[in-house]
């Protein structure tokens, strides 16, 4: 069993030595464990310091591409290494590594594909109120969305088993989190989520530049994906909503006219016909959208496999550091 840790980087000189002294070389139930760093275009010297370090494994990015890139470009490494368990945390030294046998404890027990580490959100100092409630609309939005039952989204603190992996694909450019949670309680990935321990926090966010940027961001991300995953659903809603509110107005010239005779009531007819007529429109493209759906399922599978196929044939490579642009 060969577990693959990964951390993207981006300008981690000071803090990435501090990192990779909290993890582990050796844990029960694995036979090998490697580390991989995937620079994001940093221009201070995060790779020397990684290779001087010990780090086994080296992606350099050309320039920066942003998390959710360098997330996916570890994890297609990972694969090619051989990884059966990928685990990825951040360089800042957020959390805790001595907790990583916790994340992969689910896996090694058949139990989930995917774990996700739990933040104490309520208990975290230098989380404001408004952040802590934020964190907490965040990971409620994203359970309403993919059904995985998960008290902290937005956690990047996670172990993905070598089948899940397979099956993971992020399009956002900022953040990986919520896409693949989304991704995984559509793609039926067994997802979990264990409590973890923080460190203290050693620097501001590098992801988002403010409070407004994080919610405008995950918010856009959300609505994307939305649109992705649910857009059948959302657009039928939509159509139910216009064709009823028509027909209303249709049965309200018809009381009028009956009752009272022809007095006008023209504008009720126009409006009637114009909802009726958009929300026929709207059921259409609800229909496409759920065309399309089936259509991203199949596409979904068959890139699974191709990724499988590609990876089928690698050993394991052996040099202590390998760079890609």
């Amino acid at each position: 069993m060969k577990l693959i840790i990964q951390i993207p980087c981006l300008n981690e000189e000071e803090m990435l030595p501090v990192t990779l002294a909290e993890l582990p070389r050796k844990l029960d139930g694995i036979d090998s464990i490697e580390w991989l760093v995937i620079d994001d275009g940093s221009t201070d010297k995060t790779v020397d310091v990684a290779k001087e370090n010990g780090v086994d494994h080296v992606v350099i990015v050309g320039r920066n591409k942003g998390l959710a890139n360098a997330f996916m470009l570890g994890v297609d490494k990972a694969l090619s290494l051989g990884a059966d368990i990928i685990v990825n945390t951040d360089a800042d030294n957020q959390y805790n590594g001595s907790d990583i046998g916790m994340l992969l404890a689910p896996i090694l027990r058949q139990e989930a594909d995917y774990v996700i580490g739990a933040r104490p959100i309520r208990t975290i100092q230098n989380f404001s109120p408004l952040k802590k409630f934020l964190q907490w609309f965040g990971s409620w939005t994203v359970r309403s969305l993919s059904g995985v039952r998960v008290p902290d989204a937005p956690s990047g603190f996670c172990a993905i088993s070598r089948e899940a992996a397979y099956k993971l694909n992020v399009f956002n450019r900022y953040t990986y989190t919520l896409e693949t949670l989304i991704q995984a309680g559509h793609s039926n990935i067994r997802t979990v989520s264990v409590p973890i321990r923080v460190n203290g926090e050693t620097r501001p966010s590098r992801l988002f530049g403010s409070m407004r940027s994080y919610v405008g961001r995950s918010m856009g991300t959300i609505m994307r994906f939305v649109m992705i995953y649910r857009a059948h659903t959302f657009l039928l809603s939509i159509s139910i909503i216009l064709l009823t509110a028509g027909v209303l107005l249709g049965l309200r010239f018809l009381y009028f006219n009956l009752l009272f005779g022809d007095q006008g009531h023209i504008q009720s007819v126009v409006l009637s016909a114009l909802l009726i007529s958009l929300g026929f429109m709207t059921l259409i493209t609800a229909i496409l959208a759920d065309l399309l759906n089936i259509n991203r399922k199949l596409l979904e599978g068959i890139h699974s496999r191709v990724r499988k196929l590609e990876h089928k044939s690698n050993t394991i490579d052996t040099n202590p550091s390998k760079e890609m642009d």
